[in-house]
């Protein structure tokens, strides 16, 4: 059994789809068919229900899965951290969603290059759960998001939770108004949320919110991504319920108003492998704190 084995034989349980889990390890359907058929010969037993679609694992295969995860996440930790034990420069790879572009997060990349020029920062934006996966397979060493999920690889630090707003047209009624908004008033309204695809995402975390409070929009459009749910907003196509550091965007046709509700909130999370521990990671969330410090930011203090 190889490494290859449990990565193609993760992506089917993953995807629970062989055509989906083929395009995610970049491969043909028919190899990856014969390799998890080649796997469960050599275990001699069922991994996968035939004929199952979506794809159902057997309780051997249920069993299989979890334990090829750990090793695969920890054959990804192994690999980082030997390359950074045996390269004389040090790197870090950063994993974010587009909306921390509008927080603290270009502050704290901009001040943590500048107090360790010697460490080589590469930026990659992706999804919240795409994170999880690039973390696991060691494409990025740290990932900031958005959406709570849990994996038994990965560490997660909630830095803050940040405030709701609802962002509608200028041209909207409500927009002449400064008083804040309740999330009763969506009832009336066309909701915009994004991203659509993949899921669960930011979307899902408004939509929940919603659900809690037995709140239902009159409809919902889901679209791409932030800057397109904006655009749509300026438009007057509808509102959208977004993190309050967003307020900066399109100020002259969009307005934004604070909720009444203030458990409306969006986390922001620091995640990690769940064994890293390296110095690069541990000055990045002092960086990360000194800033919440020196800008009046209640935040929970948590260590790696």
């Amino acid at each position: 059994m190889e490494l290859r084995h449990l990565r193609y034989f993760v992506a089917v349980a993953d995807e629970k789809n062989f055509t989906r889990a083929a395009q995610r390890l970049h491969i043909a359907q028919p190899p990856l068919s014969r390799q998890i058929q080649q796997l469960e010969e050599e275990l001699e037993v069922e991994l996968i229900e035939k004929g199952t679609r979506p794809v159902k694992l057997t309780e051997a295969g249920a069993f299989f899965h979890v334990h090829a995860q750990e090793l695969l996440a920890k054959v990804a930790e192994l690999k980082s951290m030997t390359r950074r034990v045996g390269k004389i420069e040090r790197s870090l790879s950063i994993g974010f969603v587009a909306s921390t572009l509008y927080g603290l997060l270009p502050r704290i990349i901009r001040e943590y290059r500048e107090q360790h020029p010697e460490v080589d920062v590469a930026l990659h934006e992706m999804t919240t759960m795409q994170q999880i996966q690039a973390l696991k397979d060691g494409v990025i060493d740290v990932g900031f998001g958005r959406v709570k999920s849990e994996d038994p690889n990965i560490r997660r630090i909630v830095l803050r939770d940040e405030r709701l707003v609802i962002a509608l047209p200028a041209s909207h009624p409500r927009a002449a108004s400064s008083d804040p908004m309740s999330l009763l008033d969506l009832q009336s309204e066309t909701l915009l949320v994004y991203p659509k695809t993949p899921r669960p995402s930011f979307a899902d975390l408004v939509l929940s919110v919603l659900s809690e409070r037995a709140i239902v929009p009159h409809k919902i459009i889901e679209v791409r991504e932030l800057q397109i749910a904006i655009g749509l907003v300026a438009a007057g196509h509808g509102m959208a319920v977004v993190p309050e550091s967003v307020q900066g965007m399109r100020r002259d046709d969009v307005v934004y108003r604070p909720l009444t509700d203030r458990q409306a909130v969006s986390p922001v999370m620091f995640s990690v492998r769940k064994l890293d521990q390296s110095e690069e990671l541990q000055d990045m969330l002092a960086a990360i704190y000194a800033i919440y410090d020196a800008s009046g930011i209640s935040y929970i203090r948590e260590t790696l």
